[in-house]
């Protein structure tokens, strides 16, 4: 697996939670050793019992431990890494951090710090994406921190439009700005929240792309100009832009524009020798008409999808190209012609005093939690990732609501009614489906 791989190779994980876990049972599939970071709140964490090494890296707070680049970065150089993989979210597509890891000799499991740093600077992301075909979005002429600013690109651009975090993800720093009357208040609340979880205050804007759906494309590359993609994802189900469902391939994506996204995202990826898994987000309204929001440089929550329709084990992928191996070398497992998530999140913290997750054919579970877990509020609030596979989308949807109707979660409060609402809603199970990405917060408001 390349010169550094060997026998004893051992892996620090920079995350928690259930991709924590995942990542550890990669690494351990590989043949290799495991080193678990945990913050207080996490001492009791499955990702620290499974691996062979753990250090608490700081308090329960995230700035003091899982963004504490000093401390992970000290704990891999007590444990003797050769390696870290961040995960999702905290550290995963920070620059400054990957640079570090670079300098200290140790492999970052994704791709490399510049390129990191390009597709999170979306100016230059954007440029990137015009020049090698893949539409775009209007939006500002650069980043600002300054309100006025952002009034005054605002008003060129024309309203409505969004407000965007340049570090955010998950629907953090992010808001609709329908007028010029609610652009400052808007403004101070979107960068207040993203600053409390990654410190980064500058913000962008892009015209407003009415009703559309959410679809984003899986790649992998070797960093040798070789790449392939693993089809695409529907996350159009989401609440105040945080994904609640996905499913892959996406059934209302018309097979001619799926064929050019396709395409546009294998020829940027090729064109900037990326290495790893990485993700392409589009807005689609109908053929022909999709655009470019952003790249993901890091694995995604709803990898699993993916993983269940192409039969690559991404993760695993992932910790194999960072060895230097070709993407040619990456084996193929059987496919699934259909797969969805469900996230399961708690809506409150506390200790689950009962669980009972379903089993069976067609379902994955992906989750840290088991009864007597301790439920804590600093975090993200996702508990349990439900995938159901099927030969097809309404085999598929049956077997999601049967999985869901076996969950049990005692102790906290959680979204599964919330989750059963949505795949048994006629919009929903329709195969013309009547949802776009506003589509659950308008139904929650009825």
């Amino acid at each position: 697996m390349g010169e550094k791989f060997v026998d004893n190779f051992k892996v620090l994980i920079a995350n928690r939670g259930e991709i924590a876990v995942r990542i550890i049972r990669a690494v351990k599939m590989l043949g290799f050793q495991t080193v678990a970071v945990y913050s207080s709140a996490d001492k009791d964490s499955l990702h620290v019992a499974m691996a062979d090494e753990s250090v608490q890296i700081g308090p329960s707070n995230v700035a003091d431990s899982y963004l504490n680049q000093k401390a992970i970065l000290a704990a891999a150089e007590i444990t003797h890494a050769d390696a870290i993989h961040p995960g999702y979210g905290f550290l995963s597509e920070n620059p400054n951090f990957a640079k570090q890891v670079e300098e200290m000799g140790i492999v970052f499991i994704g791709p490399t710090s510049e390129v990191i740093a390009q597709m999170g600077d979306k100016e230059k992301a954007r440029q990137f994406m015009s020049e090698a075909g893949v539409p775009i979005v209007s939006g500002s002429d650069s980043f600002f921190e300054d309100v006025d600013i952002g009034f005054k690109q605002a008003k060129k651009i024309g309203y409505p439009v969004m407000l965007k975090s340049v570090a955010g993800g998950g629907g953090k720093g992010m808001r609709l700005v329908s007028n010029q009357d609610s652009f400052k208040s808007l403004f101070e609340v979107a960068q207040s929240e993203i600053m409390a979880s990654v410190g980064d205050p500058r913000m962008y804007l892009e015209k407003f792309v009415s009703k559309p759906r959410h679809i984003e494309v899986q790649i992998l590359g070797d960093g040798l100009g070789n790449a392939i993609v693993l089809g695409e994802r529907d996350c159009t189900i989401q609440s105040h832009h945080q994904k609640v469902i996905e499913e892959a391939p996406s059934h209302l994506l018309d097979e001619t524009t799926r064929k050019k996204m396709l395409a546009v995202s294998l020829n940027a990826v090729k064109r900037m020798a990326y290495r790893s898994a990485g993700t392409f987000e589009f807005l689609y309204q109908g053929p022909g008409k999709f655009y470019f929001m952003e790249m993901n440089t890091r694995i995604q929550v709803e990898h699993a999808i993916s993983e269940e329709v192409s039969g690559i084990d991404i993760v695993s992928a992932q910790i194999q190209l960072a060895s230097g191996r070709n993407i040619n070398d990456i084996s193929i497992g059987s496919k699934n012609n259909y797969a969805i998530e469900a996230r399961v999140s708690a809506l409150s913290a506390g200790t689950i005093t009962g669980l009972h997750l379903p089993t069976g054919l067609g379902i994955r579970i992906e989750t840290a939690v088991y009864q007597g877990y301790k439920v804590p509020p600093y975090y993200d609030a996702m508990i349990v990732k439900i995938i159901a596979t099927g030969m097809t989308r309404h085999e598929t949807l049956k077997r999601l609501q049967i999985a869901i109707e076996e969950t049990v979660i005692l102790g906290v409060d959680t979204n599964l009614d919330l989750l059963m609402r949505i795949i048994i809603h006629p919009d929903y199970m329709s195969d013309k489906n009547k949802t776009d990405i506003d589509w659950l917060d308008f139904q929650m408001k009825e």
